[in-house]
């Protein structure tokens, strides 16, 4: 059944691909369609098509072409910096937040198998990681640090910049742990720049969240570094296998369309804090419905992103309200979807929310073809929902 683009509130799950880009970067890779390694003109061809995307790409992030390399998503791009400790000769330990999504939090935890310690560094109730906290978490032996920018569950913007210089400050004049940002739900979402002169060592980034196809992620590297995976040597000997033009091309399009740039004016975004200040206010008016962290109703709504809510209703599990509001034609989710399919919430869990409170909770994420329409359009359905059920 075809969905109206204006009921999808599911964006921080993926972003309704946009045709027109995905169209143009397919036509051209077909254009294009020799291995970008090989030497002879075909293959120079498709290496010049690559590195075009890769200068967009670069242009809009801020950063050096040479610190970009094509992945095939957030998850690799991940797993790339973290897996690169197991070349270290001392075995120490990591820190990840424990707001994390599972790419880290899950695969740091798989390290411990490796002898290599996994330490979580606690979120306070309202879902931020503070500088204070990272540095309680670290110490000597620390050889990675990962924090993500903006969250996926509840959209709370972590202080990055903030983290990244107390982190400098911490091991002046020592061996710094590397600093790792999943910036997955950043993208296209907030400003990205904290990257370059910052104490981000790397960062990840996924296609499919700003409108992109799936299968093509970003990883920005500030410097070389030695890699513990190895194969054919693409992408500078940082991610092996035959590259994705298509993937390539196409996000290297949306970065330029949907992408924010630092210091400058952005009406869509600014009306979407608008609609979610007032979409806030009119879901705490419904009786049982409850935002998380309940304190986002007096924070600054500049502490989280505007295109991600997490919402609670007394007495309706998340997924009765999933199923209601999917009758409806409206989609929502009850999480990250790479977890939809675990009974546990465990960011909410790190949060000290309550296990009833976590139960009855639901996520609304919105993008670009998001309306003020659509909005209250979810507004009313939830109302329905609630009033059947209180």
């Amino acid at each position: 059944m075809p969905v109206n683009p204006e009921l999808y509130f599911d964006w921080a799950a993926t972003a309704i691909p946009d045709q027109d880009i995905l169209e143009s970067a397919l036509k051209k890779s077909l254009g294009s369609w020799a291995n970008p390694s090989s030497v002879h003109a075909a293959g120079k061809a498709a290496r010049a098509a690559l590195e075009e995307a890769r200068a967009k790409c670069a242009t809009v992030l801020g950063v050096q072409a040479k610190q970009l390399f094509f992945t095939s998503g957030g998850t690799e791009s991940d797993h790339i910096p973290l897996l690169a400790i197991l070349n270290r000769p001392e075995k120490g330990n990591v820190a990840v937040s424990s707001i994390e999504h599972p790419a880290l939090r899950e695969m740091a935890d798989e390290l411990k198998k490796c002898g290599i310690e996994c330490r979580m560094i606690p979120a306070d109730k309202n879902g931020f990681v503070t500088p204070e906290a990272v540095l309680q978490t670290v110490d000597a032996k620390t050889l990675f640090v990962s924090v993500m920018a903006v969250n996926n569950e509840t959209g709370a913007v972590q202080p990055i910049q903030k983290i990244a210089a107390a982190l400098e400050e911490q091991y002046k004049g020592k061996r710094k742990p590397r600093f790792h940002v999943d910036c997955v739900q950043a993208l296209g979402k907030i400003p990205i720049d904290f990257l370059n002169d910052s104490g981000v060592d790397s960062a990840a980034f996924s296609a499919h969240k700003i409108c992109g196809p799936r299968g093509i992620g970003l990883l920005y590297l500030k410097k070389e570094e030695e890699i513990f995976l190895r194969g054919g040597g693409q992408e500078g000997g940082v991610r092996s296998g035959t590259e994705n033009l298509f993937g390539a091309i196409a996000f290297g399009e949306c970065l330029e369309k949907y992408a924010f740039v630092s210091g400058q004016k952005n009406e869509r975004l600014q009306k979407q804090k608008e609609w979610t200040d007032s979409f806030i206010k009119e879901l705490l008016a419904i009786k049982g419905a409850a935002i998380i962290p309940e304190s986002r109703g007096n924070l600054s709504q500049e502490n989280f992103s505007p295109w991600v809510i997490q919402a609670s209703f007394k007495n309706i599990p998340g997924q009765v309200m999933l199923r209601a509001l999917d009758a409806k034609g409206i989609c929502v989710s009850t999480g990250s979807a790479c977890s939809s399919k675990k009974a546990s919430r465990p960011i909410l869990e790190a949060m000290g929310v309550p296990q009833g409170q976590r139960e009855t909770s639901v996520r609304f994420s919105f993008g670009p073809a998001t309306t003020r329409e659509g909005m209250q359009a979810l507004l009313d359905a939830v109302k329905e929902v609630c009033a059947a059920f209180n």
